[in-house]
């Protein structure tokens, strides 16, 4: 259930992780042909602040920041083609895109300015189809089954017609694949970049287009998935038709590894899936620092965040958890991390519960390996399991007082932007 549509349930999600067309809950049981349409806003911060600063052509990132001393930090989150042609990429650290492009234009994350016109683009989604899933502030599903029996012509009219009013009302171009699969629109429409449009409306249209693509480009296969597929000699989409399931059933079990052949073969049922209704299994909070770190004030300081905004996330879905998942990445040579479960008195949403067990856990841990030399790259946080239900329990109450207190800091957050309230 969701207590308030207000809750602002997409900060810090990295929905790629969620691969929804494997799960099994997030499929149509009907076998019945459907036709998806994804939109990719290309290159969506970047594009913003170029269209906010009258920055075209010029490279810039976004995400990157410059000390007093002139030297380069923080991680790059997204880049304009510009940044993208001279080899600087996502992920990468700012330092690395200042080396390559010493003129690179630095800007920080401006996240209520791209939620504000994500809002706008999702309104503009609505009036075009009655099934639309906002998948990132930057990613859109659309379910127009209405359209099967349309012409190509009249299809992809369809598709640019969306585009060009996309562009007339926001400035920005998009990038439109539609296909009779979801996962196979959402390829489509990374083919051709920026401003494209791709329809896979055929297995013939299939066989000239995606088959020839690399497997790795897929929802669900990682890099260890994708080595493991090369092994096979499964390089690309088309060597996993001519192999059949049973490879992707030895290697990943009979259910996921069947799950995904026919994710990758086109054959997947996903539902395009209205997020603000949709309750996931777990949530999760990542960060890696810009800059690894030997500080512990500053790991325990990301900790309260992951916290606060895992317990938020958890009253927004109406939630709560008992049991929770922690780990702690590490940068050097030898190590690559630790993990650490730890419980909560009982069923809890709310910060000081959780926060108070995770740090009597994690900081212990935290300390040995800061005297073993080790430096902190990164921590992560989820919920184990989560119910909906209000559950009696005999040895534990939450606070109705605390209670009361979240809720009216919520109600702030909610209506001034996140963190305007903090407890």
């Amino acid at each position: 259930m969701i207590t308030d549509s207000a809750y602002d349930l997409n900060r810090n999600v990295h929905r790629i992780t969620l691969y929804n067309t494997i799960a099994a809950d997030q499929q149509h049981t009907s076998r019945r042909p459907r036709l998806y349409l994804h939109l990719d806003m290309n290159c969506f911060y970047a594009q913003v602040e170029q269209l906010c600063y009258n920055l075209y052509g010029i490279p810039i990132i976004v995400g990157g920041w410059r000390k007093a001393n002139g030297i380069a930090r923080g991680i790059v989150a997204t880049s304009s083609y510009e940044a993208r042609k001279l080899g600087i990429k996502t992920a990468m650290s700012a330092f690395e895109a200042q080396q390559i492009c010493p003129y690179i234009v630095m800007l920080q994350v401006h996240y209520e300015k791209y939620q504000a016109i994500s809002r706008e683009i999702n309104a503009i989604l609505t009036t075009y189809a009655p099934d639309t899933e906002s998948y990132s502030m930057d990613e859109y599903f659309l379910d127009i089954s209405f359209l099967l029996k349309r012409s190509r012509q009249e299809i992809t009219y369809f598709g640019n017609r969306l585009k060009n009013e996309i562009y007339h009302k926001t400035g920005l171009v998009c990038s439109v694949g539609i296909a009779y699969s979801k996962t196979y629109a959402k390829l489509a429409s990374d083919l051709h970049k920026p401003n494209g449009m791709t329809a896979v409306l055929t297995e013939d249209d299939a066989k000239e287009i995606i088959y020839p693509l690399p497997l790795k480009e897929v929802w669900g296969i990682g890099s260890r998935r994708n080595a493991k597929l090369g092994a096979e000699g499964l390089i690309t989409i088309q060597d996993a038709l001519g192999r059949g399931p049973m490879v992707f059933q030895r290697l990943f079990g009979a259910y996921f590894g069947k799950m995904l052949f026919e994710t990758v073969t086109g054959k997947d049922r996903a539902m395009v899936l209205d997020h603000a209704s949709h309750v996931p299994k777990e949530i999760t909070y990542m960060h890696t620092f810009s800059d690894w770190t030997d500080k512990p004030d500053r790991v325990r300081g990301e900790i309260t965040r992951a916290v606060r905004q895992l317990c938020y996330r958890m009253r927004g879905y109406g939630c709560r958890a008992s049991t929770f998942s922690g780990y702690i990445r590490f940068q050097d040579a030898s190590w690559k991390g630790i993990s650490f479960l730890f419980n909560t008195p009982g069923l809890t949403n709310l910060d000081e519960y959780v926060l108070h067990c995770c740090l009597n856990t994690a900081m212990p841990l935290l300390s040995r390996f800061l005297k073993e030399g080790h430096r902190i790259r990164g921590i992560g946080l989820h919920t184990v399991q989560m119910t909906a239900e209000r559950q009696l329990e005999l040895f534990f109450q939450e606070d109705e007082k605390m209670l009361g207190m979240y809720r009216a800091v919520d109600r702030i957050n909610n209506k001034f932007g996140l963190e305007s309230c903090i407890r």
